[in-house]
This record gives C-alpha cells, structure tokens and sequence, in this order.
C-alpha cells in the first residue's frame, strides 16, 4: 500500500528512545500524557518537524518562531523561551545519543483541563511540551517511481475559518484528504482553494516546473511551510525563476516537473496527478532536472544550516 512521503523503514533503535515529557526522560512505553490534556482532548496545541542533520538542527530559529508565532496566534504561553526550549530539544537528542538521520516530532499543548471541554479557561497547570526523536530516513525508493498524488474534494479552508498558516494539533481537514487519496490508491492528496486554485498537499506542499521556471501557491491557504520557503530561496540564488501564484489544475497536468517538499523528506518528484503523468521524466528516476538540482542544493542547504545552539 502506498504510504507516502513519510514512509519509512522501522528502525529497532527506536524501540529503546526515551521521549521528553515536561522535562522529564521516559522510556518509549511510558511516554504519556494525561486523557485530560488539551492535545487529547480538543487538538489544542502547535507542533513541529525537526530535521537533525551532523549533530545540529535544520532551520532550527525558523522552525522555533514559526513554533512561537503559532502558540500565540492561539493566545497559549509555552512557559519556556525559545533558548530554553532549544536546550531541552538537544538534552532529549544527547540522552539518546542522536547526531544524524534523526526526525523530532516536537508537540505543545495548552495543557490539562480540569473537565473535557473547549474553553481555555478550564486548562490548569502549564503546558505539555512533548519531545519525541526517532531514527527515521525516507524510503530511496520514493525518489526512483516518483509519487502519485490524487486531488480531493475536500479543500484547505479560508482565514477566517481555521487559519491553515496555523501548524496546529487539529488537522482533521488534512486526514480526510490524506483518507481520500489513499482510497483512490494515491500517495497523498493534493488540495485545492475554496475558490478551486492549487494550494498544497495534506502533508507537503506542491511545486510545478513550467518552461523552465518554477511555481507554487500563493500561500494563502496553506502553512508556512520550512522546507517550501527555503526551495523558493534557493530558485533566487541558482537564478531559477519562481513564482508564488494561483494556478489550476490545467496548469499542473501540462507541468514539466512537480516536486512536493517537507521537513521529512526534503524533496520529492511526483510522477503523476489524477492519473496523468507529469512531463516525461528520465527512466531511472523520476525526478526531472529542476528538481534534481534543487534537490541537491537543499541538501546542501540543511547541512549548512544545521546548527547546535552554543
């Protein structure tokens, strides 16, 4: 069964981590959480993906303020300050020994509340913050058949609905596309406007290569993605021509290339969308040129750019 972007071999390492619950070191199964915190509960919390490369993480000031930006969008204090929070990421990594080929899967909820129900007020005590490192690397097959991707009906929501910028714990939206796509026998789905433009996957976001310059959403309806920005930031400095606009599915089944991107996998080639096969790709390896070369310069990237706080 197609598993995606996030697919992964299991590593056994994994079964002997010890995951960061409020500070605190647990063994895997004893990792828990109260059934009365927010995260449970109501969804109530911000997360993100965390990338270790050579013993430092990638983007990691990026990944920290889009973190900040998000818990106060939801008017939620994380109690720590962005450096202390760094600590205790690298404290959890050190414990475990973890220097590379290492995903974080980094979780703050408003907290316990003292009954289930929505109201922020009912939160007592501080947040949960919740650290989980694991040795995961991408499937290489991934990038040699390419990734079939199925558009949903079901659509990103406006602002003023639920905020898609917001990297929050209710991604309800997101697992019925994902459930959609998988259904259809797809990688991961990809999602439209409510006005019926791109705007990006359940999981990743969507690039396409036309005549040699490259487009993506204009990102009103999807997250801030890491991995998106730093693409967009590379196509300036390789003198890529890009573009952040609104366009339709017309346009993507007669792209050259498309490529998806993530924390997890960095980039990633599709082969096909809604059963039409995306330019014609070399055959041993579905990846076009574009995509290649920005694949190989974020590589580059996150290895420059993965630092250990001091």
């Amino acid at each position: 069964m197609a598993q995606g972007t996030h697919d992964f071999s299991d590593d056994p390492r994994n079964a002997h981590i010890q995951i960061s619950v409020n500070g605190e070191l647990k063994p895997r199964a004893n990792a828990v959480v109260s059934v009365f915190d927010s995260g449970f509960v109501l969804g109530d919390g911000v997360w993100e993906g965390l990338r270790v490369v050579n013993g430092g993480i990638a983007f990691l000031d990026q990944h920290l303020k889009r973190l900040y930006e998000g818990a106060k969008a939801i008017d939620m204090e994380i109690g720590l300050t962005r450096e202390a929070l760094a600590t205790r990421i690298f404290d959890c990594l050190d414990a475990n020994e973890m220097t590379d080929g290492v995903h974080v899967r980094l979780m703050v909820t408003r907290g316990v509340k003292r009954t289930p129900y929505q109201d922020p007020r009912m939160t007592i005590g501080e947040p949960t913050i919740v650290i989980i490192p694991e040795y995961k690397s991408p499937m290489p097959q991934l990038a040699k058949r390419g990734l079939k991707l199925f558009t949903t009906h079901v659509r990103r929501t406006a602002p003023d609905m639920q905020d898609q910028k917001l990297n929050s714990h209710s991604k309800l939206n997101c697992i019925l596309a994902c459930i959609q796509a998988t259904k259809a026998g797809a990688d991961e789905a990809l999602m439209l406007d409510p006005d019926g433009a791109v705007a990006t996957c359940n999981s990743t976001h969507f690039f396409i290569v036309r005549d040699g310059e490259v487009w993506t959403s204009d990102g009103l309806y999807c997250l801030g993605g890491i991995t998106r920005g730093n693409v967009i930031r590379l196509c300036g400095e390789q003198g890529i021509p890009v573009k952040e606009k609104r366009f339709s599915l017309t346009d993507v089944y007669g792209a050259d290339e498309a490529f998806v991107t993530g924390t997890f996998a960095g980039l990633s080639p599709v082969h096909d969308v809604d059963g039409r096969v995306i330019g014609v790709p070399p055959t041993d390896e579905r990846a076009g040129p574009v995509t290649r070369r920005l694949r190989e310069a974020y590589k580059e990237l996150a290895r420059r750019e993965s630092v250990r706080p001091a």
